[in-house]
């Protein structure tokens, strides 16, 4: 789907030849003698028509303007959030028509959040997953204008940052929608080594040797139970001076968790393939950062592999040794995320890093929670993890810190190992925290939980892209707050090493 941002009063865009115009309408929707000004008027004063969030009007071949089909949506009072409820249900309104071009008009006094709520809304409710179905449909909209009264430059910038965001959520929901029978750890290997190849990322992909070399003895015990060979992905974007610290992302990558031994219950457990979302957001995020090109460095870490039951795989009762050389007593194989994530916590010391941001569905117990709406955010550093909250508030990607006192610790414990992988229970999303905790002591550390909101159940059962747009927001702050002018948005830079050989 193709974005662009014009400069149109709503005279100018009932002029707009397309199939569908959107008129966002707040409360205090003023308008003048223009078409759409007099139908929104109208409609009002007939009690038709209220400018609630969510309410829709529909018009059809109205006289006066160009669109075949015109929808009024109410925003309330307009805030960004109120216009991403207005335009989603405009959109969601349209899909089952033959709509290629659309136009959205937003309120006169629209500011960047209205902006970056409209273009997310659009790209959220238009998506449609035809990947694996032999008669694709539904995928009808190519280009749609987002059209505000006011001189469209001083926009800009929220535009591109949210067209961005938009593109890599795609990107992150459509590898979360794949089977996992194409959903491997290979292929989310040869997905990051595309980015790099488009975007002049630098780019490895190592394999069962490499990652034995490391110690990555945690990592490994998981990976034993598939015979898909596990991957660790390294990704970096360079976008300051070498000498500036990155921010490392890092993403839990298990491509489809049946629990391992301690096997999940059949129902729902093909949504387990979604247990990559943390993976698939890391992907998404390099994939805005090539779009964006930001003023700051990052990489991205990927531990992925399969937690399946065999003769080999891992057992309760196992202890097996992280690279940090810490042992874990294994006491619930369906624990494996955090089993994976630490190793690869460990490797982001390398990078010297000025904060380490790990993603991962972790814990049901998260659910229990916040639900869908909110992710858990745990993290040692106040300065980090209100930076996260600012950007999921700006990117309508909301997420909610939890604690993590001491006390949460206790219940680790074992007689047989320096700590066990889980703790029972009762608060199990912030033990699950606390077992990460350790392994992360050696710069500010952020961890999101998304086991909520990476995806959809029931009929809506899909991925969500989550939290690709807070993640893109966290890292444009971090731009701006040194400084940084956006890098040039010229050709990419090509990779300066060759990826190394999976093996």
């Amino acid at each position: 789907m193709d974005f662009e941002l014009k400069t149109l009063g709503l005279a100018e865009a009932a002029a707009q030849k397309c199939d569908a115009l959107v008129v966002v309408v707040p409360e205090d929707f003023k308008g003048s003698g223009d078409p759409l000004s007099r139908l929104a008027q109208d409609a009002r004063k007939a009690g038709d028509f209220e400018p609630k969030p969510g309410k829709l009007l529909q018009a059809y071949r109205m006289p006066g303007v160009a669109a075949g089909r015109v929808v009024l949506a109410g925003a309330g009072d307009g805030s960004g959030k109120r216009v991403q409820a207005a335009v989603q249900a405009a959109v969601s309104g349209l899909r089952s028509k033959s709509i290629k071009r659309l136009v959205i008009c937003l309120p006169p006094d629209a500011g960047d959040d209205a902006v970056r709520a409209a273009v997310a809304a659009t790209a959220e409710a238009s998506y449609v997953y035809v990947a694996t179905k032999s008669k694709p449909e539904g995928r009808e909209l190519d280009r749609v204008t987002i059209a505000v009264a006011q001189d469209a430059a001083q926009l800009r910038a929220a535009f591109d940052s949210a067209r961005a965001a938009a593109n890599g959520i795609e990107l992150a929901r459509e590898l979360g929608n794949l089977p996992p029978n194409l959903a491997t750890p290979t292929r989310l290997g040869d997905e990051a080594r595309k980015l790099a190849k488009a975007h002049g990322f630098q780019c490895e992909v190592l394999g069962p040797k490499e990652v034995a070399r490391l110690g990555m003895g945690s990592f490994m015990a998981v990976a034993r139970g598939s015979e898909e060979p596990l991957r660790f992905i390294v990704l970096r974007y360079q976008g300051a001076a070498a000498s500036e610290s990155p921010v490392v992302l890092v993403g839990k990558g298990i491509t489809f968790d049946s629990g391992g031994i301690s096997i999940k219950p059949a129902g729902e457990m093909d949504e387990m393939k979604f247990d990559m979302g943390g993976a698939a957001s890391v992907l998404g995020t390099f994939r805005a950062l090539g779009d964006i090109r930001p003023a700051v460095n990052v990489i991205g870490l990927i531990p992925s592999c399969e937690n399946l039951p065999d003769g080999r795989a891992l057992k309760p009762g196992d202890v097996v040794t992280s690279m940090s050389g810490q042992t874990i007593e294994v006491l619930n194989t369906d624990a494996e995320g955090r089993l994976i994530l630490c190793d690869a916590l460990t490797y982001a010391e390398k990078f010297k890093p000025r904060a380490v941001v790990d993603i991962a569905t972790l814990t049901g117990a998260c659910v229990i929670a916040l639900g869908g709406v909110r992710s858990g955010l745990f993290s040692t550093d106040d300065g980090l993890a209100g930076a996260l909250q600012q950007a999921g508030d700006a990117a309508f990607d909301l997420c909610w810190r939890m604690p993590l006192d001491d006390e949460y610790g206790e219940g680790l414990k074992t007689n047989f190992a320096d700590v066990a992988n889980v703790a029972g229970r009762p608060g199990g999303a912030i033990t699950a925290a606390k077992f990460l905790q350790r392994f992360a002591a050696k710069y500010p550390w952020a961890h999101l939980d998304i086991a909520g909101t990476a995806w959809k159940g029931g009929a809506a059962k899909g991925s969500t892209g989550r939290p690709v747009g807070l993640l893109v927001q966290y890292l444009l702050s971090q731009s701006q707050a040194r400084g940084g002018a956006r890098a040039s948005k010229a050709a990419p830079r090509p990779a300066r090493r060759k990826a190394a050989a999976a093996r």
